[in-house]
């Protein structure tokens, strides 16, 4: 943890109606939400780089393309890229390193859903491709892991993030809030 953080491009993963929105949606919605507009706000202020993740989901998953719940839950701004996926990394069988390279962007605040999935996969796969990854702590979110017996009890979702975020190690800087992070342009 830190006392702040500078990101360069802001990447929102997978924060499609269906996950936040129903009874398909993470426990800590509405929280999420706020912190995602806030992050949003920010790097939009500073003429940052933002890139919305929209996961393109099976037939009959409730972000299949084309329905509602595959429909992303901020409105995106003039300038701002939509990229579909298929993977849970962000980077794997798209364009988002060219993107990014072309933008100049060194480090990354990563936000969205699922926390220990395709958040957790495109900070990895953003490691990889030597970016620096800031993760507020306030800007992701995930379902909690159902109970399958004595051995495998439930897990609350706000722990199922934690246990994500804290599997990324010490190479991605973890903040408590959005706030803390400052965003400019590389």
């Amino acid at each position: 943890m830190t006392d702040g953080a500078v990101a360069h491009a802001l990447v929102v993963v997978d924060v499609q109606r269906a996950f936040v929105n129903g009874p398909q949606a993470v426990p800590a919605a509405t929280p999420l939400l706020t912190a995602v507009e806030q992050q949003l706000d920010r790097a939009r202020a500073a003429g940052c780089l933002v890139v919305h993740l929209q996961n393109h989901g099976d037939p009959g998953a409730p972000d299949q393309p084309g329905t509602d719940g595959w429909c992303l839950a901020h409105q995106t701004a003039p300038g701002e890229t939509v990229i579909g996926k298929t993977d849970d990394d962000g980077f794997e069988g798209t364009d988002l390193e060219e993107l990014l390279t072309a933008a100049g962007a060194r480090t990354l605040s990563i936000c969205g859903l699922m926390s220990e999935m395709c958040v957790a996969a495109t900070a990895r796969g953003a490691l990889r491709h030597g970016f620096s990854v800031v993760l507020a702590r306030d800007a992701h979110a995930t379902q909690p892991v159902p109970d399958q017996g004595p051995r495998a009890p439930a897990v609350p979702a706000h722990l199922v993030a934690r246990v994500a975020e804290w599997s990324l190690g010490d190479e991605v800087v973890v903040v408590d809030e959005s706030s803390e992070i400052t965003f400019t342009r590389p």
